[in-house]
This record gives C-alpha cells, structure tokens and sequence, in this order.
C-alpha cells in the first residue's frame, strides 16, 4: 500500500463524537511506553503525524487520522502504567472500552507489544477481553531493534508458547521496528487486503 495522504483528523473522549463510520477502522493501542506514536509515524511515513514523548500515558483521548480518503488510523490512549492518577486510568479505561465496543466500522485493534518482554499480564487480558468480544485484533510487535534477532525470536516463541495454552487459534502478528522500518510491508499490505475484502462484501450485500 502506498501511503498518498495521512493528516491528523480529530480529537475525542466520546466516542459519539468520532468521526462519520463511513470507512474501515484500524485502532492502535498497547501498554504505556510500547512505541505506539513511534510505529504509526514509520507506517505512515509522517514523522511527527502522532505525537511521541519519554513519558509514558501522552496520549489521552482518542485521536482519529486520515489515510489516503480510505482508512482511518485511529490512536488509542496506553493502559497499564502512567504516571496519571488512578481515576484518570478508569476514565480511560471507560473511554476505551465505550469505544472498542461501540464504534461500529472498528475494522480490526492492532496490539501492540514491547518484543524485549515476556507475556505481561495486562497484554494477555486486554486481549482475552477482545476475543470475548468477538473483536477482531492482530499482534505488533514492537522495538526488534533494541535487541538481536536471537533474541527477538526465543522471545516470540515464547509469548506464542504462552498464547496458546488458551488460544485455539492464534491470533495474527507481525514483528516490526519504529527505527528500521521493519514490518511496514507486512502491515500495510494486511491493511489493504482486509480493506478489499470489506469493499468485496459490501458490493456484494
């Protein structure tokens, strides 16, 4: 997929509020520090299209972008830690979940999760609760070039390993990197072949 067009859109806490359901819907979203501002500018190609920063919890409401008139990106706060008090965590946390389960063109939440750690328990719940949801997701994983590929590889068996003591079928990943460029293929071109399938079925209804 070629990137024409990727432009900040809008800004929300409700999701009532989000832009016209009128497209395909990728949400980004994984723990505080994972790298997610970092990943969206490397697929976009935009540095600076999402803002990023040291301090884990910038982001705090729910950010929608533009994708060539087609798709929209939509950047999602972090859960776990922040260094925000506890009652603006369960804001965002009611935020997110109004928004995961009531945003009808939610296409598929792209998870994002930091390669250098082993399975973290928030990661493995947050996804848990999507699958009962019945909510499509896919695995990203981030910061492969913080480590060698060695490393990178025993810990994907690893968290795969630990994924299907209760997946029956395990979820879709890719293994990417903010600073070489890794992966972006691999994302896009699932991007573009899913936004197909909908097209595919929708002239089809």
């Amino acid at each position: 997929m070629l990137i024409r067009e990727a432009s900040f859109l809008t800004s929300n806490t409700q999701v009532a509020a989000c832009p016209a359901p009128d497209r395909p819907e990728y949400a980004f979203i994984g723990r505080s520090n994972v790298g997610k501002s970092s990943l969206i500018n490397m697929l976009t190609g935009r540095n600076g299209l999402a803002k990023t920063s040291s301090t884990p919890g910038k982001t705090q409401v729910i950010n929608h972008f533009n994708i060539n008139d087609e798709w929209y990106l939509v950047d999602l706060p972090g859960y776990g830690y922040a260094k925000v008090s506890k009652s603006a965590r369960a804001d965002w946390g009611k935020m997110i979940n109004a928004y995961l389960m009531r945003r009808e063109n939610l296409t598929c939440v792209c998870v994002l999760l930091d390669s250098r750690h082993e399975p973290q328990s928030a990661d493995l719940a947050f996804m848990e609760k999507l699958g009962e949801d019945g909510i499509p997701f896919v695995m990203l994983f981030t910061k492969t070039d913080k480590q060698s590929s060695t490393q990178t590889k025993t810990l994907l068996t690893n968290y795969l390993a630990k994924m299907s003591e209760t997946w029956d079928e395990l979820p879709r990943y890719f293994v990417t990197s903010a600073e070489t460029g890794l992966g972006r293929d691999e994302v896009l071109d699932f991007i573009a072949e899913v936004n197909r399938q909908a097209a595919a079925e929708a002239a089809g209804a």
